[in-house]
């Protein structure tokens, strides 16, 4: 009876706790904001009055550091020279605390440094300072010995390909084959025109100009870019191609089943730097996760509508993508529906104000006077009430085939909608006990057919000095009565 969704809550969890292997060429993306007032009298060129710069992880590094806003662990490889961008890169991976940085420098390289000048959201120029050569012979072989070693606890391996020098045709061709020998899914992020350097590789993420370079094929069309995908997979021997075509969103091409094209998922377009290396951290993250391909292309295509949406080389929270599934789903943003490690970083905001958290959970499938009620009751004893709410996958085991009516994200919607509520968390698994767990309430809060005992988590919550409430039921309202007038009594699922 409920709508088709995707439940990414599970999903997000799941990332959360991979390990990648990232390795490509890292750079220094600086930003310089300002104001346009003139025209220079030298030349016929804006003259922008600088206002402040900013700093961030650029190449293979912003890749890292979407991982690392996923919560997902990465081991980054790369060479940098022995010069002040590079410091400055060292000190920006050190604020990362997910990611294990192992930075190999070269005395004459110098590290590649992107200037982009910018006013009134509008960006006026860009200047790269940057040296391309091919990583010496003694960095090939420690960053080959260290990939080896990192693969045997990574879920899959990144090369994130800016064409700078790290990635020579014998240190992806050796990367590729010890990460196949490892049983690693092997995600790229391709440069160049010639994708066969790449063979053995799991998936290609390239843009629509990428595409076209290295098939030689039009790509207007989602028909052109399926040809020209199958083409690449044919050639070039990889398994699936995902295609990264702007405004025109996503497509997915793989060998043996069809093609799959996915809309773009941005509202608003402010700035496209990096959009790409979200896309290889959000598709990598979640093939190491076990997640099937295609889900992990939703994921990335709905984190990629996040990031161009900022300023800078951004990056997309499980919190952000999950608000943009259920804004996708609703047509409307519940910003109260978090995931679980959101939820935990928000109580311990909270907490620090001396607020007292409460947590209650349940189904909640066509809301009725009688979860208002319980709702209103769990908020009289807390200062902030966080609701778990199960996932339509644990709905259906728990409640029956037919069940749940509404999809978890307008079960969501409506249960963020209520003064009430300040948090909803989805969970995936039969019973709270893992969110009990994590945030710790301080006040447990169940419906009066329950007894103390039989509350699901009220030993942990007791054993570090929380409490149990059971709230008064208003009589006369249940979900499984409410479905039974409405199909004439024909309901298979179990009580509510």
């Amino acid at each position: 009876m409920t709508e088709e969704t995707t439940d990414f809550t599970a999903d997000l969890e799941r990332i959360a706790g991979a390990r990648l292997l990232c390795v490509g060429d890292a750079m220094l993306d600086r930003f310089i904001y300002g104001s346009v007032d003139r025209i220079s009298p030298e030349a016929p060129i804006p003259v922008l009055q600088i206002q402040c710069e900013q700093a961030m992880l650029g190449g293979a590094g912003n890749v890292a550091r979407n991982l690392s806003a996923l919560g997902t662990e990465s081991c980054f490889l790369t060479v940098l020279g022995r010069d002040e961008a590079g410091r400055m890169l060292i000190g920006l991976v050190g604020e990362e605390t997910s990611i294990e940085a192992q930075l190999l420098f070269e005395e004459n390289r110098r590290t590649t440094v992107k200037r982009r000048y910018i006013a009134g959201g509008q960006q006026l120029l860009r200047a790269d300072d940057e040296l391309v050569a091919q990583i010496a012979p003694a960095s090939v072989a420690d960053l080959l010995s260290r990939a080896e070693t990192d693969l045997a606890t990574s879920g899959g391996l990144i090369l994130s390909d800016y064409g700078k020098g790290v990635l020579t045709d014998a240190v992806v061709t050796r990367l590729i084959e010890m990460a196949r020998a490892a049983g690693r899914p092997i995600v790229v992020d391709p440069k160049g025109a010639d994708f066969g350097r790449y063979a053995g590789a799991t998936i290609l993420t390239p843009n629509r100009k990428e595409l076209a370079e290295a098939s030689r094929l039009p790509v207007g069309t989602d028909a052109e870019v399926e040809e020209a995908a199958r083409k690449i997979i044919e050639s070039c021997d990889v398994a699936m191609v995902l295609v990264t075509r702007s405004q025109d969103g996503m497509t997915l091409v793989r060998a043996d089943a069809p093609p799959l094209h996915l809309k773009a998922a941005a509202r608003e377009v402010y700035d496209v730097s990096g959009a790409g290396d979200t896309v290889v951290a959000v598709l990598a993250a979640g093939l190491a996760a076990g997640i099937p391909v295609e889900r992990a292309a939703e994921l990335a295509n709905l984190a990629a509508g996040i990031v161009v949406g900022k300023a800078g080389t951004a990056v997309a929270t499980p919190g952000e993508i999950l608000n943009a599934q259920h804004a996708t789903s609703l047509m409307s943003m519940d910003r109260k529906t978090v995931p679980l490690s959101t939820a935990a970083e928000t109580i311990r905001g909270w907490r620090t104000h001396g607020l007292k958290i409460g947590f209650t959970n349940g189904c909640f499938d066509l809301l009725h006077p009688g979860h208002v009620s319980l709702l209103a009751q769990a908020r009289k004893v807390c200062d902030r009430l966080v609701v778990g709410l199960n996932s339509d996958a644990s709905v259906k085991r728990l409640k029956g085939e037919d069940r749940p009516v509404q999809s978890e994200a307008a079960r969501a919607a409506v249960l963020g909608s209520l003064a009430s509520v300040d948090l909803v968390v989805i969970f995936a698994e039969d019973t709270p006990i893992h969110l009990i767990e994590t945030l710790r309430p301080d006040v447990l809060v169940k419906g009066a057919d329950y007894t103390v005992e039989t509350v699901v988590g009220a030993e942990i919550v007791q054993s570090y000095g929380g409490r149990v409430v059971l709230a008064t039921l208003e009589a006369g309202f249940s979900t499984t009565g409410t479905i039974g007038k409405l199909t004439g009594g024909k309901l298979t699922g179990r009580k509510a």
